[in-house]
């Protein structure tokens, strides 16, 4: 089988429009030099008349956690330097907190500022760019700690070193400043709690007093009442057994009279009067039944009914009624009420005051120095650049001649293209 051997016949035309377009170039080589020229000499008008640009930078890490210690120690505020560093962080970044330190220091921004020109929008445009905060992770990079770091570009007449110190400065004073406020009122509100809780525990102690003495005053009411009714009872009974005493003594007394029985006498000594008196003998007389008030004799009954109807009070007459009075006497004063009453200082009284008193002293007491510690600690100080990042003139002088050689060569070959069509033609 014959296979076709493919000569390479187009490498001579190939090289002979080679060596034509290189000669077109060699031959218009004051057209590239000129262009090039050219942008060359605009790289470096701008590279010279361009406001340098630099670039200043800081960074923090969180501080040891026992500068934390007296603030997390008071039990009110548990803050952590992972947190604190945090903090300091978003506020760097907040666009208030920037606003609010320019404001404050406007003599950073004066050069950038022109007439006419409020500081709020020169602050806006100097913000766009300016400002850059990066958050350093220990978990991703070779630092042991987590770091935020915070760069700052600025145009040559400002003072970009003193700006980020000073707004490092300003934010975690700042932060503190929120903090402590935030602590105060925290305590202050503790405090107030703690008093209401006082004073609902005095008002509950003062509702129980008065409750009890109630109770007290109730309670000696009713047994004075059911004394009394008892008192006038036994008083009434007396008196309804006295005046039955006296129609019974009324009764022995009529009797006697009929039956002549003057002095005391008995059953037996009566029968014998009747009868008449033997010799001398001597009467023993055995009787369990109980002898009539008659036999007493009209004398005795009429003095015992005489007596009975000049007394004034039976209450002699029975004990019960000197127990009555006796307990009437005490019940006159309850001493538990009294003193209950008496009492000046209820808290020393109060469930639980000591615990309350002290907690209250202890907030009251309660002060954290937050000018011993800081919320986050520079690690790295800004310094001064020692050349600006823009513009980087050798950079753009070389772009600027690579440009410039591309676009002479470029217009060289045009113009010989167009030089070629019309001979071409003709």
């Amino acid at each position: 089988m014959n296979v076709p051997v493919k000569t390479d016949i187009e490498s001579p035309r190939e090289l002979v429009e080679v060596k034509e377009i290189v000669n077109s170039l060699w031959s218009q080589r004051a057209i590239i030099l000129l262009f090039t020229a050219l942008t060359v000499t605009a790289a470096v008008t701008y590279a010279i008349w361009a406001t340098p640009e630099y670039e200043v930078e800081t960074s923090i890490r969180p501080v040891a956690l026992s500068d934390l210690d007296e603030l997390n120690e008071s039990g009110l505020y548990k803050l952590l330097p992972k947190d604190a560093l945090t903090r300091v962080g978003s506020a760097m970044q907040s666009y208030d907190v920037r606003l609010k330190f320019f404001k404050k220091n406007p003599q950073y921004l004066a050069p950038l500022q022109a007439p006419g020109v409020s500081l709020e929008e020169t602050f806006e445009k100097f913000n766009e760019k300016a400002f850059s905060l990066e958050s350093i992770d220990p978990k991703k990079s070779t630092s042991l700690t987590e770091t935020i770091g915070l760069s700052l570009r600025y145009p040559q007449g400002i003072d970009g070193v003193n700006i980020v110190k000073d707004f490092t400065t300003f934010v975690i004073k700042s932060e503190k400043e929120k903090i402590a406020s935030s602590f105060k009122t925290l305590v202050a509100n503790r405090i107030a709690q703690v008093e209401k809780k006082l004073q609902s525990k005095k008002s509950e102690y003062e509702a129980q007093k008065d409750s009890k003495i109630a109770q007290l005053l109730e309670k000696d009411q009713l047994k004075k009442q059911v004394l009394q009714d008892e008192l006038k009872a036994l008083r009434q009974e007396l008196q309804s057994r006295r005046q039955n005493r006296i129609k019974e003594l009324d009764e022995a007394i009529t009797i006697a009279k009929k039956l002549g029985i003057v002095k005391p006498t008995t059953p037996s000594a009566l029968g014998d009067e009747n009868q008449g008196r033997q010799g001398n003998m001597i009467r023993t007389e055995v009787n369990n039944q109980k002898i009539p008030l008659y036999f007493f004799g009209q004398s005795a009954l009429e003095a015992e009914r005489a007596t009975l109807e000049t007394r004034r009070s039976d209450d002699f007459t029975e004990p019960r009624i000197d127990e009555i009075q006796k307990e009437l006497s005490l019940l006159a004063t309850n001493r538990e009420a009294a003193l209950l009453k008496q009492r000046d200082n209820p808290e020393l009284f109060l469930k639980d005051f000591a615990d309350i008193r002290g907690e209250l002293a202890h907030l009251e007491q309660l002060n954290v120095d937050f000018d011993r510690f800081d919320l986050a600690q520079v690690d790295k100080e800004a310094t001064p650049p020692k050349s600006p990042i823009k513009p980087k003139k050798a950079l753009i002088v070389g772009f600027g001649l690579i440009f410039g050689l591309m676009l002479g060569i470029g217009v060289a070959i045009l113009r010989s293209a167009l030089l070629s069509i019309r001979t071409f033609r003709r």
